[in-house]
């Protein structure tokens, strides 16, 4: 059994090797770690304009650009003001 079965219908933030960041209610997932969230949207951070969401559905990302998989504490989530949360952009993984 995977470690990511108990993560199903659970809100999960997801940081792919390009240095973007996803959050959504994980659906489900194959064999080579391909995911698909629900509900999702892409927070995109700033050093001067605060953290945007995009919405952006049904989403699906693939296992080879998955970097990390991590649950979301949806109480301390919707605590975040996040147009006020400033920060650096990821970069992407360097190999």
């Amino acid at each position: 059994m995977s470690g990511l079965e108990s993560y199903i219908n659970h809100t999960v933030s997801i940081i792919t090797a390009d240095g973007r960041n996803f959050i959504g209610t994980l659906k489900g997932f194959d064999q080579t770690i391909n995911i698909i969230i629900d509900e999702c949207h892409e927070r995109v951070f700033s050093t001067t304009a605060g953290t945007e969401q995009i919405v952006l559905g049904l989403h699906i990302i693939r296992g080879d650009n998955i970097a990390v998989i991590g649950l979301i504490d949806e109480a301390i989530d919707a605590r975040l003001d996040l147009p006020n949360i400033r920060g650096e952009p990821l970069g992407p993984v360097v190999h």
